[in-house]
């Protein structure tokens, strides 16, 4: 089994963060990747380099206005803001179906979902090879391989098709499920991040080709607070093919593998010929957020019920966050992925 990285996902070093009207330390760290690809190495894996794939796959999902604004933003707003660290929106647009402006600050306002997605001078570079490191992943699946573990980061289930949010900037699940699917397969997104994946969601809502399911902390209480409810089941199309499993806060191990039970049942039903798995590991009872009690060995039962389906699992990295079990919890899923 393979992880794909490129060193460059690492450049993206976000500082601001606001939470409960405190600026503190934004906590996508970058130190995670270094906890990750230790937890891979302990599970066995063999690192391999991302490659490019340009940027259409990622216009496949995304605006090119929104593809130009992160591209461009931060080199735009230091031309009117001489000692800019980072770009963090000061207002949040409450429609986004009105006139659009290329002005800088009315476009980090429409752009941002939230003020947790900071980008900086070299924030580009990272969320550009973040996506192609899940690219690069669906490539090893095409080519055989059955199981493959992408470490994305900027992780991307919270990004919609022109807004970023929840540390998220391009879809990167997303993106891989509809490379796939345009090479033939039929996919599923199984997202088992403890968050919901409201951009996820958003971006496959009418549509029937790709089959989105997510098991997360009930949003009533939970970011991203306004999306993911079990009533939210699709629209047009793709009504019937959205399944949101939401859980009360704190919800064991016992509980989460039920609740996947029913996920990967319906999988089943689909004809799904390949399983993205949005991969987060803060569903863990020690993660920074609080939201599950999963513990390191439940991760292995997961990754076994998974690999049950009999399908190729490609992996995609989303949130989990620094703490003393992250590589852990890490080597556990991908073990228990490997031994099904």
């Amino acid at each position: 089994m393979k992880v794909i990285f490129d060193e460059k996902q690492r450049l993206h070093d976000p500082r601001f963060r606001l939470q409960d009207g405190k600026v503190i330390l934004n906590t996508d760290r970058p130190e995670r990747v270094a906890e990750l690809l230790k937890g891979a190495k302990n599970a066995g894996l063999e690192l391999t380099d991302s490659v490019d794939h340009g940027m259409a796959p990622l216009a496949a999902l995304h605006t090119p206005r929104y593809l130009a604004f992160l591209r461009t933003i931060y080199d735009r707003r230091k031309e009117t803001v001489p000692d800019l660290e980072e770009v963090v929106p000061s207002r949040i647009s409450p429609d986004r179906k009105v006139h659009y402006s290329y002005e800088t600050e009315a476009q980090i306002g429409y752009h941002n979902a939230d003020t947790s997605c900071p980008i900086s001078a070299h924030s580009w570079n990272a969320i550009y090879w973040s996506a192609q490191t899940a690219l690069t992943g669906a490539d090893a699946i095409l080519a055989g391989e059955t199981r493959c573990y992408a470490l994305s980061r900027p992780s991307g289930h919270h990004a919609y098709p022109e807004v970023a949010g929840g540390f998220c900037f391009l879809n990167n699940s997303g993106i891989a499920a509809e490379y796939l699917r345009a090479h033939g397969h039929r996919p599923a997104i199984l997202d088992i991040d403890v968050h919901h994946g409201n951009g996820t969601q958003g971006i496959f809502y009418a549509r029937d080709d790709v089959f989105t399911i997510s098991l997360h902390v009930d949003p009533a209480g939970f970011y991203p607070y306004y999306a993911g409810g079990a009533q939210e089941t699709g629209e047009g199309r793709g009504f019937g093919y959205n399944l949101n499993l939401p859980l009360a806060r704190g919800t064991d191990t016992e509980g989460y593998l039920k609740a996947l039970d029913r996920a990967l049942e319906q999988i089943s039903a689909y004809g799904a010929t390949v399983v993205v798995v949005a991969q987060g590991l803060d569903a863990h009872e020690d993660d920074p957020f609080q939201g599950l009690k999963v513990t390191t060995e439940g991760f292995a039962r997961i990754g076994r019920a998974i690999g049950s389906l009999g399908l190729p699992v490609l992996s995609v990295q989303e949130g989990g966050y620094m703490q003393p079990c992250l590589h852990a919890n890490l080597t556990s899923l991908l073990g228990g992925l490997q031994s099904a």
